[in-house]
């Protein structure tokens, strides 16, 4: 019966002391909304699909695959998630009894005043085993934030995979945007050009005045002086792009053409509250650091009660090898080391890690805060464009119905040339605008994969 009290009772103890250590550690206060969106409850969500098979595009695929596997900063990050495991596994085998061997041979020379010389010689082979009994959890609750640190840096990593996608696929359709607006401007400065050599024509002809073929040379100029600024930018963004793959500028990034009619529907699912606080690695990562502040809430709180340390040491020892096996060595030593008065630094300690947690805690809590407000305006922001692509299409094919009646009308004469010139100003101005209303649908789509949590 003595034997089962002297178990029970330290047990009790451990057990007690590990739930007060975090009585104090207020738990997070969400609550969650019933939907993202009010009215729409998914229970599937676009982050579930792969990024392979949510862009589609090979030569953008290609593109991330490079990010990925070359860029610097993910593999920064890889390198910080393995020191964390390291530093894990100290943090568990320190919870372990350490095993050493100490191999010793001396030869001490002894010569006192007023005595004769003595010689001292010793061998030794021992080996000592030590453990820390963890009685009030220290190093339990030491593991616990070397685990939450190692998880934490592991969403880290794939928070910077998400990202680096998104900043990837961004450039990228930048960079084709880019590409379908300086071939805008080059299919118009051919228009002009060929506009230019009619008005000349006829000014020499006598059919019209001087100010159209002026006109016409004015249009043909202002339309040639795109061409620097946009080759400039297309540059800019291939070196952008360039850097993020981990490759040094001047490579020239293979893309396909801007697609003018997207197929993408007006609504995705975005799935439940829930979904997105798992999907969501940043948010993973907040909620790793918080276990891991509570964690140092526990340290700091058994820091403040007595280790009890045992040390078994066995082996041989003898002061000449003959015979030494037949000279066995043991030493057995228990140590409790109790704070006695620490002028009320443990106990400061102790307040300081509860302050905080309750940073971390606040922090989480605004994190997910973050997280929805940013999903909420990735879904309307999409839905607005998506809507705003559409006019732009209708926009453009009425431009060009109007070009082409402008151009029946002045040649039957019942307009000026100023009239086609505006025909045909506002049908560049139209393409120009579907173009960068494609741009933007196929970035607030990447937006709104990357604020689901897809892409890791």
């Amino acid at each position: 019966m003595k034997l089962v009290l002297s178990f029970l009772i330290p047990c009790a103890a451990l057990f007690a002391v590990s739930c007060s250590a975090v009585r104090h550690c207020k738990a997070p206060e969400l609550g969650l909304p019933a939907a993202i969106v009010p009215g729409a409850v998914d229970t599937l969500t676009l982050a579930d699909m792969e990024w392979w098979r949510f862009y589609g595009d090979s030569a953008l695929c290609s593109i991330i695959r490079r990010t990925l596997d070359h860029n610097r900063n993910i593999r920064a990050a890889a390198a910080h998630v393995e020191q964390m495991r390291q530093l894990y596994r100290i943090r568990k085998a320190e919870r372990l009894p350490s095993l050493g061997v100490n191999v010793l041979a001396d030869h001490e020379t002894n010569d006192y005043y007023g005595e004769s010389s003595k010689l001292d010689p010793e061998f030794g082979l021992k080996a000592t085993i030590g453990w820390e009994l963890d009685l009030w959890g220290n190093l339990r609750w030491a593991k616990r934030k070397g685990e939450a640190e190692w998880l934490a840096s592991v969403e880290d990593e794939r928070a910077m995979r998400m990202t680096l996608i998104a900043e990837a696929a961004s450039a990228y359709f930048r960079l084709v945007a880019l590409d379908s607006e300086l071939a805008i401007v080059r299919r118009t400065l051919e228009t002009r050009r060929e506009g230019v050599a009619k008005a000349k024509l006829r000014f020499e002809g006598g059919l019209t005045s001087e100010i159209v073929y002026r006109q016409a040379q004015v249009e043909f100029a202002s339309t040639a002086a795109l061409i620097p600024d946009l080759e400039n930018r297309i540059g800019v963004t291939q070196n952008a792009l360039c850097l993020l793959m981990g490759a040094y500028p001047g490579e020239v990034v293979r893309r396909r053409a801007v697609d003018m009619q997207s197929s993408v529907p007006d609504s995705l699912p975005v799935g439940l509250p829930s979904q997105l606080l798992q999907r969501r690695p940043d948010v993973r990562a907040a909620e790793q650091r918080l276990r891991s502040a509570m964690g140092s809430v526990g340290v700091a709180y058994a820091d403040r009660f007595p280790r009890l340390t045992f040390t078994l040491q066995g082996g041989w020892e003898n002061d000449a090898l003959k015979g030494f096996f037949r000279s066995p060595f043991s030493y057995v030593a228990g140590q409790l080391a109790a704070p006695v008065f620490a002028f009320g630094r443990k106990k400061a300690r102790y307040k300081a890690a509860l302050a905080a947690y309750d940073e971390s805690r606040l922090g989480y809590e605004q994190k997910v805060l973050e997280v929805f407000r940013e999903t909420v305006d990735a879904i309307s922001t999409y839905r607005k464009l998506r809507q705003t692509t559409v006019l732009k299409i209708h926009s453009r094919d009425a431009a060009l119905k109007y070009v082409e009646l402008a151009r029946l009308q002045y040649q039957a004469g019942s307009i000026n040339y100023i009239d086609v010139l505006d025909a045909q100003r506002r049908y560049f101005d139209a393409q120009i605008g579907l173009s960068n209303a494609v741009r933007d649908e196929n970035l607030a789509l990447v937006q709104l994969y990357k604020a689901l949590g897809g892409g890791w």
